[in-house]
């Protein structure tokens, strides 16, 4: 496949949306990605209407992941934190949280907790390089990647074990929330890191 039109979504809502894609806007979207941080009700509205594959990951502001309760999850979409998938023929994976800030916080995650999450994630990629000749296409995190992207302070400091597993994995694409990026901003929202294209869809 050449191309692929790809709805990314993370952290705000954006209510004139709700139209859009009532009213077919987005029509040729062939995958739902969600980087995090938003009401699970909202990705459910967009995957009812679109009915095309989505794949998300939990934010730092989501709940525990439950598949038995409502809110815990998001109905028809794959929560994709730390689980490999193959979708339209490419091959995706995710990494769910941020950098930990506060000691009760949810999806939080020292660097070297995020490092053990990460190496439950290389076993699958190896199996992917082995069977398809290549271990990602697509990564979707919430966080970005250390140095990329991210801030100072320890709110928005990206996480060190994806640099990892995007020097190893070598995905195409990586797309992730949590660090706010507008239109004004003078910071890039899209940075080139050898072979992968990092890409903040907030």
């Amino acid at each position: 496949m050449d191309w692929m039109k790809i709805l990314a979504v993370s952290d705000q809502v954006v209510e004139r949306l709700y139209g859009l894609v009532s009213q077919g806007h987005f029509g040729g979207v062939e995958l739902i990605l969600g980087c995090g941080d938003l009401p699970y009700s909202y990705l459910e509205y967009i995957v009812s209407l679109l009915n095309v594959p989505m794949f998300y990951v939990p934010g730092n502001h989501d709940p525990v992941y439950n598949p038995h309760f409502p809110n815990a999850h998001a109905e028809g979409g794959t929560n994709l934190d730390l689980h490999r998938a193959r979708a339209r023929g490419l091959l995706l994976a995710g990494f769910g949280g941020c950098h930990r800030y506060r000691p009760d916080g949810v999806n939080q995650y020292t660097q070297s907790e995020a490092m053990l999450r990460a190496a439950r994630l290389m076993p699958g990629l190896l199996w992917n390089r082995i069977r398809y000749g290549r271990a990602l296409d697509i990564f979707i995190t919430h966080s970005p990647a250390y140095g990329i992207h991210d801030e100072e302070e320890q709110a928005h400091m990206g996480l060190k074990a994806l640099n990892w597993i995007i020097r190893w994995a070598r995905p195409r694409y990586h797309f992730h929330g949590h660090t706010h990026f507008f239109r004004n901003n003078l910071e890039p929202s899209v940075t080139r890191v050898g072979p992968t294209t990092s890409m903040n869809v907030f």
